[in-house]
Order: C-alpha cells, then structure tokens, then sequence
C-alpha cells in the first residue's frame, strides 16, 4: 500500500513539474506575439510523449494554401481505393492553367495542351503550392464537397471547405475556407500515424510535404538546418488597405532524439509587414524546438 502511495506521489509531481516546464514554453510564446498586430492561433503536439499546448488553439482561422494538404488526402485516399492510380495521366489544356495566380505548372507549360500524372500534379500542388494544380485535382475529386465529407469522416468536424483557389481571388472568400489550429493537428498527427491513409501513400504524402519549397523564411528558418520537416504553408494577398486576410505554417518536425512535434500556426488579419510575420512564425518554431529538445 505504501509503494502504491509513494507511485501515485512521484507521478503526481512528475505531472506537475512537466506543467510548470510547457507553461514556461506557453509564456515564451506569448511574449513573441503579444506585440504583433494579428489573431495568433497555435496548437502544438508531442506524437510520441502526448503532451499538448495552445492559443487560441480553438478559433476559426481561414487557411488558404493549407487545404492543399486535405486535398492531396482526400486524393490518395481515392488512390488506396483504386479509383485514381499515381501514374494516370490527365490532359490539361492551356484553359486549365490561368494566369496571374501563383502556378509553376503555367511558368513551365504555358501553353498548356499536356499530360500530367497524378503525381506530378500532387508535387507541383503540395511541394510547389500551385494554385492551378490544386483546383485541378478538385475538378477530379469533383469540387470540394467530397474534401469536406472525407475530412469528416476523419473525426475532424472544425473543417469548412467551399471554395476553390481561383474563387479566393475575391477578397471576401478569403474567409471561407476554414479550420482550427487545434483540428489541424489532430488531422496531422492521424496522418502521421497511419489512420487516414494506407501506409505507401502516407509516407509518400509525408515526403513530397518535407519537399516544400514555399516558406522558407517561415517555419523552416526557426528550426536548425537539416531538420526534417513535413509542413504546408498558406498566405493571402493584402488588400487597399493592407490588411492580410491570413499567413499560416502547420507541419510535423523531427527532433533529435527521433520524436516528433507537430506545430501549427495561423495569423489572421494580419497588419504587420510581410517579413515581420514570417519571423513570427520562426520564432514560435524556434521557441518551440528548443523547448523540446532540451526536454
């Protein structure tokens, strides 16, 4: 009975020494954004150890670029089914690729009139970010209803998807598409362990997301070189009045003890400058690597 007590003891204080440890790494975040002209939302995950932090981790914040990443899932998932194959090629005509949107696709074909595989347009929409390459992918799901139902079906309820990339041109659908920094790390952190694809599908989702090539003053810049990182960024333009409707970064990073923290940021209604927000972003990143490295 003694033992049991003593157990229980040392558990107890273990459980509170950690919470007084993450809410010095909380405290840390804070003073980071406590400044900075924007709604800051953060959620934060240890896969492995299970302990937890947010801000705001339950406010609605619009995701831009970020739904690439519940697209190119809903996608594979159709692939694990067999009902789309990685090497089927689709043709895109040169209507297809419109200009003055962000779209490597359209810098590198600008006439258009090509085949692409499935997995090219999957590399240019979530490594590359095309705009282009991502509505196209939503043409072969059959728009965004399918997104938004398999991401449900997930458990993920703090999910809207309603409008394209090319409809985001308007400024007022900016706000349309929809999540919470805190559903965005339950969905990442189920994708990491396997619960929402087959497993070659997930790792190969996982690699061509380590392979992004947007935001690299982001994120990435927070954490040490060569750290691996799987994340996907989102950003909107400004408008008259220089207003930035939203910049966010979510991903799952590698530490090196080989445990994963999965972090996910999102700004909205930002008036700060550009570059100040996206040191932001790193020095939430950096603060929070460090944090846990140290652990």
């Amino acid at each position: 009975m003694k033992k049991m007590l003593f157990l229980i003891s040392v558990s107890v204080i273990s459980i509170q020494i950690h919470a007084q440890s993450i809410e010095r790494l909380r405290k840390e975040i804070q003073q980071i954004i406590a400044s900075k002209n924007a709604t800051v939302g953060i959620s934060i995950k240890n896969i492995e150890d299970k302990d937890t932090l947010s801000i705001n981790g339950n406010s609605m914040m619009p995701m831009m670029s970020v739904f690439k990443f519940h697209i190119a899932l809903a996608v594979l998932d159709q692939v694990d089914k067999g009902k789309l194959k990685l090497n089927q090629k689709f043709f895109i005509k040169k209507e297809d690729l419109l200009p003055g949107t962000w779209s490597p696709i359209q810098e590198e074909f600008p006439n258009g009139n090509i085949d692409l595989t499935l997995d090219q347009l999957l590399k240019y929409t979530v490594s590359h970010s095309d705009n282009n390459g991502c509505d196209i992918l939503l043409r072969i799901l059959g728009g965004t209803e399918p997104v938004q139902k398999f991401i449900n079906q997930q458990g993920i309820k703090d999910f809207t998807i309603k409008v394209n990339e090319q409809q985001m041109s308007n400024w007022d659908n900016l706000y349309l598409n929809v999540t919470t920094p805190i559903a965005t790390t339950a969905l990442l952190e189920k994708f990491y362990n396997g619960k929402v694809l087959k497993e070659n599908t997930s790792q190969y989702l996982y690699r061509i997301m380590t392979e992004t090539s947007r935001g690299l003053t982001w994120m990435k810049a927070g954490l040490p070189d060569h750290t691996e990182l799987a994340h996907r960024t989102g950003i909107s333009s400004t408008n008259e009045n220089k207003l930035r409707a939203a910049m966010n970064d979510v991903g799952i990073f590698k530490l090196p003890n080989g445990k994963h923290i999965i972090l996910s940021v999102y700004l909205k209604n930002i008036t700060e400058e550009r570059t100040d927000t996206e040191k932001l972003i790193a020095d939430i990143a950096r603060a929070t690597y460090n944090y846990y490295s140290k652990e």
